[in-house]
């Protein structure tokens, strides 16, 4: 079992059946509504992207795009700890800066935060894509329309792509294909993809493990490290050879607010000096032991949920495996950015729909209340997050956070009654027969 009896007993949309051997079922009417709702959200995005500034990420990417551009990418490693970026979005943001100062470009309004905004409208729509010639092909994986429906018009994607401007959708469109080709026993085109993934960021390195133990399971581990380590090799050549040290201090030193999500959040709360203040930088000992504890927690539970879940080799318990990856992270991470909520949704959506409403719903309600706080009201154009507004908005997210424990709460009580799969404390392998 990969889904909590409590969420799966929620009414669903049942997938429609194909007609045996009929040109037209094989682009059934859901399937065609579904892909006109992306098509729509789409548009509403470019149209966002077109007539708004963004958030400040959108200054920092320029800052960095002109850095990079007059200092290139070594200095710009050295010179900014804040840059954390691996060098292919690096090579993206200075090809948008160039074309953001060419005349063509400012003549028809094509300006830098469009275009940083392009790639990740244009992800959304293919994950969409992905899942829904994934249901076609793997029966198995029971994606209910609906749900499929959301995701295309989900409000978290309308305000993250749309308006927020960085280049999460990328990274999770190319962590989805990695997963869609581990389900189809394509290990040469899911360590490809997955490596991409992690061009665009590093964090999907934390789902690592959950693919080698599920390649190891298949004994196909060296198709999947082998063009991994390749295409690795091949984006981050330059500065492995020439820049190591302050490459690898960047890219992996990513971090996060503390006190504004989850257990540094309700740490807060208490009024203890030594959890009080609300930064990046400049944290106590306290803090930092709390933000390193939680770091390791999530390291080892990752790896452990791997391990026991190895020899569940199917297409649904990959993508399973990586909904629970995900959930980790979020319930353990010692504090998120807005748009860090796009991470998880597509995993979550095959693992359990209902659930994957509910933590939509939670986590549009945070979004909107903070892009509304940042960008002082309706109608959107230019967001500027700083700590004067923490406490405005800080609380919604509460309800993304707490949806996630619920789920957690929800396998805690499957495991009470006796199912393996959801024993978390347990060393006994999971197979798919205990599904």
């Amino acid at each position: 079992m990969t889904r909590p009896e409590a969420l799966t007993n929620l009414p669903t949309a049942s997938t429609p059946k194909l007609a045996a051997g009929s040109v037209a079922a094989s682009w059934p009417i859901s399937d065609l509504c579904v892909i006109i709702a992306a098509v729509i959200a789409l548009l509403l995005k470019v149209v966002i992207a077109f007539n708004t500034f963004g958030t400040n990420d959108a200054v920092e990417f320029y800052r960095f795009a002109a850095e990079l551009k007059h200092d290139g990418l070594q200095q710009t490693y050295r010179q900014q700890p804040s840059f954390n970026h691996p060098p292919l979005v690096a090579h993206y943001l200075t090809a948008i800066y160039d074309l953001d100062h060419r005349p063509f470009a400012h003549e028809n309004g094509i300006a830098f935060p469009l275009l940083l905004r392009l790639p990740g409208i244009v992800a959304d729509f293919l994950v969409v894509g992905a899942l829904l010639a994934l249901r076609k092909r793997e029966p198995r994986l029971r994606i209910p329309t609906w749900a499929l429906f959301l995701l295309a018009i989900s409000p978290v994607s309308l305000m993250v792509s749309g308006y927020h401007g960085n280049t999460d959708p990328v990274m999770v469109l190319f962590l989805v294909l990695a997963a869609c080709h581990g389900a189809r026993q394509r290990p040469i085109w899911c360590g490809i993809f997955f490596a991409l993934s992690c061009q665009i960021k590093i964090v999907p390195v934390l789902c690592l493990p959950v693919f080698l133990f599920f390649w190891l399971q298949r004994r196909a581990l060296l198709s999947f490290v082998l063009p991994l380590a390749l295409t690795t090799l091949i984006f981050w050549s330059e500065p492995l050879f020439h820049y190591p040290l302050s490459f690898l201090r960047n890219v992996f030193g990513y971090g996060s607010f503390w006190g504004l999500w989850g257990v540094t959040y309700w740490l807060r709360q208490t009024g203890w000096s030594e959890f009080s203040r609300a930064s990046f930088f400049d944290l106590s000992s306290a803090q930092n032991l709390v933000v390193n504890g939680l770091k390791l927690a999530i390291v080892a539970a990752v790896i452990f949920l791997a391990w026991r879940r190895r020899k569940m080799t199917s297409g649904p318990a990959l993508f399973a495996s990586l909904a629970y990856t995900w959930m980790i992270f979020f319930i353990l991470s010692p504090g998120i950015g807005a748009q860090y909520l796009v991470w998880a949704a597509p995993f979550l959506l095959v693992w359990c729909p209902p659930f994957y409403a509910l933590f939509t719903a939670g986590s549009s309600l945070f979004l909107f209340f903070f892009y509304n706080t940042i960008s002082r009201g309706l109608p959107w154009y230019g967001g500027m997050s700083n700590g004067n507004f923490k406490t405005d908005w800080t609380p919604w997210t509460i309800w993304p956070w707490a949806m996630l424990i619920v789920a957690a709460a929800l396998l805690w009580q499957q495991s009470r009654r006796g199912h393996s799969s959801f024993r978390w404390l347990s060393l006994q392998t999971v197979s798919d027969e205990d599904r």
